[in-house]
């Protein structure tokens, strides 16, 4: 597929930290995607909870199911707009690599227990991940991937955590915008996880249809679905409904898009980043009934008394293997024991407690819970 001028091209990447030799069958942005996925930190992932507990049940969406559904977006609307899929899959693929066990409960307890050293994102842990964590090759740390896909990875960060992140972090202190790959596995990631949270909310009979029925957004299509079919299960209304309110999302961000880059008419991927507002957006319509379905799943999935439950264990499990850990880094093991400083003043401490929070966040659900019970149940020998 012949690529938009805008779009980013393997040829003119900024390269990567250390120069490699190319693949004489893979382009830098495949590397990228093939290095993603065969790295530990991925692999990790089908265990780490989107909202639902892994062990809950085997039909929840988990944050490896939730970043193959956000590439899988972001390829269909790349393809429409002539990007590159290969970079935006990438960038999909990785950008929860970073996030801890047990969903957002598990990385605010971590940011709070953080807070005295410089605080924990998962954009920023995601980064962390690639350019350091995943010590595997003999040449270099991390999985050195291109700037474009690190780019992408950070999504968000404050300025005063920009001024550490060298060329990646750039933008943020200067107002300028990443390329369209990276505003696109954005978009696509909030289209995603809005909708599969509909659906794993609806099966565990945390949210109901009738509920839903009051939200412009999923009401459109409900009315549809009912107009055109009788006799439907719950499964298959929901199913219909669901899937017509991600191609109206997928094809308003197309058409949205489309006409902002026919009006900016960009050259290059420079000009995309030099531009004064991203390029890949929804529509007004469309952005206001995404945060009226935002609004209704806050107040009644991520708010509702099972998941407040679930996530408050899930935040006292994280705080007290942080201390634990803080208080006496001998329990870690060994590879992360070792790395820890021996002193306690003030910047080894901030020191000790980043190598901890690596160790925390790479935690899956049921390792942290085995873990805790390892350190805190005294009939856990080992």
């Amino acid at each position: 597929m012949a690529l938009a001028p805008y779009a980013a091209r393997p040829e003119t990447s900024r390269g990567r930290r250390v120069d490699e030799p190319s693949s004489g069958n893979r382009t830098e942005y495949q590397r990228d995607r093939d290095r993603i996925i065969h790295c530990a930190a991925f692999r990790r992932l089908e265990y780490k909870t989107q909202v639902f507990v892994n062990h809950e049940g085997d039909l929840f969406r988990t944050r490896l199911t939730h970043s193959v559904e956000v590439a899988q977006i972001a390829r269909t609307i790349a393809r429409s707009l002539s990007l590159n899929e290969d970079l935006v899959e990438a960038i999909s693929l990785a950008h929860d690599l970073g996030h801890t066990a047990f969903g957002h409960a598990g990385q605010d307890a971590l940011n709070a227990c953080m807070k005295p050293h410089g605080g924990f994102e998962h954009n920023i842990q995601s980064l962390r991940v690639v350019d350091v964590l995943e010590n595997k090759y003999a040449a270099f740390a991390g999985l050195n991937l291109t700037f474009e896909t690190r780019e992408g990875i950070l999504k968000h960060c404050t300025k005063p955590k920009a001024q550490h992140l060298g060329d990646v972090g750039r933008r943020f202190l200067d107002g300028s915008f990443p390329g369209l790959e990276a505003q696109l596995a954005n978009l696509s990631d909030e289209i995603a996880y809005n909708n599969h949270d509909i659906d794993d909310g609806l099966r565990a009979g945390l949210l109901t249809l009738e509920q839903l029925a009051g939200v412009p957004l999923f009401e459109r299509f409900y009315a549809e679905v009912m107009g055109l079919y009788t006799n439907l299960s719950d499964k298959q209304i929901r199913h219909e409904v669901i899937r017509r309110m991600i191609n109206f999302l997928v094809v308003d961000v197309i058409e949205t898009s489309q006409a902002a880059l026919d009006a900016l008419r960009p050259d290059s991927i420079d000009a995309v980043r030099e531009a004064d507002h991203p390029l890949i957006a929804f529509s007004p319509e469309a952005r206001r009934l995404n945060i009226e379905l935002k609004r209704f799943l806050y107040r009644n999935l991520y708010s509702h008394h099972q998941v407040y439950r679930i996530t408050s264990k899930a935040r006292r499990v994280i705080k007290a293997l942080f201390d634990a850990f803080l208080d006496d880094p001998k329990l870690l093991p060994p590879k992360f024991s070792e790395r820890v400083p021996p002193e306690s003043d003030d910047p080894d401490r901030d020191i000790r407690a980043r190598l901890i929070a690596d160790y925390i966040a790479g935690m899956t659900d049921r390792y942290a819970l085995d873990e805790y019970d390892r350190l805190f149940d005294p009939r856990r020998l080992r």
